[in-house]
């Protein structure tokens, strides 16, 4: 029987489709009627550009899903086909129909290559990456005044070394460390540890904030170049992210989060005196929030002053205030791990149970 968690129905919300994507690994759904006949797909790719072109979360998914789907019928369904399928179509998954389109199984990449995803070398990814690695994380104290935050485990492995094997997957091996707070830790475990990386690592002399310690990197970095935090891990397709920036000609990319929160009490609207026109019990926002990574081109750094203290979001504005192009790529809620305070490091270390 087909599980319920990858199947949806054409009349559900664009928000209750992305909840619904966070709850499977799969990353795509089945569109199907209510005899289970399968009308299409839908990814979180399909979402991304409809929210990009302008479309509301409540809208109805019934003009957005991916209509004509790569499928296999079930007496032609061979594993060697199915992955020629899968690689050809550069696909995550595809449905098993019977002849009546009535959907009976589905195979994913990872069930048909059981060693993980086979990377094409024309996908491989060519720029640098830079982790911004030399704040105190006073939200992790007690815990960061012995350690720094990039060396805080998950697993058996500090979450900065996590942060780089996710980047090796696109064959990138140069990496920038810019340091303060315990550096001389932070270089003597990359020291210590084989690796078949290159590390640079750049001492900021006083803390210069989320985004000061880059203009460090003039006649460094190449034309463009990839920027993280150091507590933070995108599930992003990288290669996907770079394209859209280089197509939008942008200057800069920030790779955000679909976010869903719920308050918890009725919330009563009123009018001018007081006079109660509704409550809405438990009303649920959806928001997109900054991840921490982002895609920058080495023009950015012209706009950071050296030795001065200046945030990420101060680069933001005075890129908006010179009429730069910046663009958002949002991913959704559950690819996005942060361990920046000790609630969701707890969570980010049940994210990383894979």
């Amino acid at each position: 029987m087909m599980p319920e968690n990858i199947q949806i129905e054409k009349h559900e919300t664009v928000k209750n489709t992305l909840k619904k994507l966070d709850k499977t690994a799969e990353k795509v759904l089945l569109v199907v009627d209510r005899r289970k006949k399968l009308l299409g797909t839908i990814t979180d790719g399909d979402i991304r550009r409809f929210v990009l072109s302008g479309g509301n979360l409540d809208s109805k998914i019934d003009t957005i899903y991916n209509t004509s789907p790569i499928c296999v019928r079930k007496k032609n369904f061979s594993l060697d086909n199915a992955k020629k399928l899968l690689i050809s179509n550069k696909i995550e998954l595809i449905p098993i129909v019977q002849e009546n389109n009535m959907v009976v199984d589905f195979i994913t990449w990872s069930q048909a290559f059981s060693k993980g995803r086979i990377f094409n070398l024309n996908n491989k990814i060519n720029e640098q990456v830079v982790i911004m690695a030399g704040g105190r994380s006073t939200r992790l104290e007690p815990f960061t005044k012995i350690l720094p935050k990039p060396l805080i485990p998950i697993g058996d492995k500090p979450i900065i070394e996590i942060i780089i094997d996710r980047f090796k997957e696109y064959g990138i091996l140069d990496y920038y460390l810019i340091l303060n707070y315990k550096a001389d830790l932070i270089e003597s475990y990359f020291n210590n540890i084989d690796k078949d990386y290159r590390i640079t690592s750049i001492r900021e002399d006083s803390f210069r904030g989320t985004a000061g310690g880059l203009s460090l990197l003039k006649n460094r970095v190449e034309d463009c170049f990839i920027v993280s935090n150091c507590d933070v891990i995108v599930n992003a397709d990288f290669c996907d992210v770079l394209e859209f920036h280089k197509k939008n000609r942008a200057f800069l990319t920030i790779l955000s989060s679909f976010q869903h929160y719920k308050i918890p009490y009725g919330v009563v609207k009123f009018t001018e005196g007081g006079r109660v026109v509704d409550i809405i019990e438990k009303p649920e926002h959806t928001c997109t929030v900054n991840t921490g990574v982002y895609i920058m081109n080495k023009e950015c750094l012209d706009y950071i002053p050296e030795g001065a203290h200046f945030d990420i979001t101060d680069l933001i504005k005075e890129l908006i205030n010179n009429k730069k192009e910046i663009f958002t790529y949002p991913v959704n809620e559950n690819d996005y791990i942060d361990i920046g305070q000790w609630d969701e490091y707890k969570k980010a270390i049940e994210k990383m149970r894979f």
